[in-house]
């Protein structure tokens, strides 16, 4: 029999409670001996390692075993939550831990499926500074209310060969122009997957007449007013994409082993190391730079999320918190291991540990911050699932 949902949100509010008056010591010593089973998206070496070894390290010194569950898509995750709660099983869910943001963090939030609040009680919490930094606070303009803490932060770099382009376009409307005199040299990956919308969005935002609706979810009238430009722009660029639009990438690593390959010549990522993590593979040649557009490139942060029903929530919180510690964000910002930002204000670090980052040595193909430009904000999560609907109606091919 399904319980009613006030199971549920006894369950959220106890667990809430729970998180904010819990001495530290305390979680950390139910936790040791827990099992967590990290749901986190696997199609990246480099991240699976960093999590491999994250894991190894909370083993060590904490006795918490962490297990990668890897997701092929963020949503297969909260689609099992959600299943769960449908059948009542409201403790021992399978999922302790999500690395999870945009609309699928907007979905569990608003069907109180996430445990918490219980991010402040992180010791390594004191570490960032939200009010300098409200991505770290608000998930695709959704306030977080202490149900995420903050994993990385990302922006969107687009990368060419200069050995074999000279003109890199310098926003959008450039972009179409360039493919139109290149054809064939540019390809986004086909949506859902995550590259391929932040493409769209980011073509939206530059796009749009009144990018202020953005912020909010979208009505028929401002979605429409939205988004007629940006279907105008997809309409004139298909037929100069890859394979003339007939077919799409699946994802942003198949971009760069299509410029591996030869057959295209600008690519892009929302790692801003990943042209130099790839050179670093040899994967991709040395002539290889990065570059962003004059107006801003899409930027956000990632965060780790614990369901409602998880049973381990104290192994979940230790291992939330060692992936914010200097040690783990020193690693994750190195591109010999990841290369994404790190959520921590490096002023509130020690000695000790802020000589972590500034021993870090940048790609050769990666941009210094101060030439990434302030991060352009992302639309309200509700903009994405009609986006993607629609590019699928317009756009979508089978493959």
């Amino acid at each position: 029999m399904i319980r009613p949902l006030l199971t549920a949100t006894a369950l959220f509010a106890g667990a809430a409670a729970h998180a904010q008056t819990a001495d530290w010591a305390d979680i950390t010593a139910a936790a040791e001996g827990q099992t967590v089973y990290f749901h986190a998206w696997g199609g990246a070496e480099p991240i699976n390692d960093f999590i491999a070894w994250a894991a190894g390290r909370v083993a060590e010194d904490y006795g918490v075993t962490v297990e990668h569950v890897r997701l092929a898509d963020t949503a297969d995750a909260v689609s099992r939550v959600v299943a769960e709660r449908s059948a009542g099983r409201d403790d021992g869910g399978a999922v302790d831990l999500i690395w999870i943001n945009g609309a699928n963090f907007a979905s569990m939030q608003e069907q109180e499926l996430l445990f918490g609040p219980w991010v402040t009680a992180l010791p390594n919490w004191a570490l960032t500074d939200p009010e300098a930094n409200p991505l770290l606070t608000h998930d695709f303009t959704v306030p977080t209310n202490g149900r995420e803490a903050p994993l990385s932060l990302a922006q969107l770099v687009f990368f060419t060969d200069l050995a074999r382009v000279d003109d890199a376009p310098t926003s959008a409307e450039a972009l179409l122009d360039w493919a139109a005199a290149n054809p064939g040299r540019f390809a986004y990956p086909a949506l859902p997957d995550f590259s391929g919308t932040t493409f769209l969005k980011q073509a939206l935002i530059e796009l749009t007449p009144d990018p202020s609706v953005l912020e909010t979810a979208p009505t028929d009238a401002t979605y429409e007013a939205a988004t007629d430009p940006l279907w105008a722009y997809l309409d004139d660029l298909t037929p100069h994409l890859w394979r003339g639009g007939q077919a799409y990438p699946t994802s942003a690593p198949q971009l760069i082993q299509l410029m591996a390959d030869g057959e295209i010549d600008i690519a892009f990522s929302f790692n801003p190391n990943e042209a130099s993590n790839a050179i670093a593979n040899f994967q991709l040649p040395e002539t290889v730079r990065s570059f962003v557009f004059e107006g801003g490139t899409l930027g956000n942060a990632s965060f780790v999320a614990i369901p409602y029903n998880s049973s381990v929530t104290e192994g979940a919180m230790v291992f939330a918190n060692f992936l914010m510690s200097p040690e783990a964000q020193a690693r994750m910002q190195d591109p010999a291991y990841w290369g994404n930002g790190t959520v921590l204000d490096l002023d509130r670090l020690s000695p000790e540990a802020r000589a972590l980052f500034d021993a870090i040595e940048l790609g050769i193909a990666t941009l210094p911050p101060e030439d990434l430009g302030d991060p352009l904000p992302e639309p309200h999560p509700a903009w994405v699932t009609r986006l993607e609907a629609d590019w699928a109606a317009r756009y979508g091919v089978t493959q």
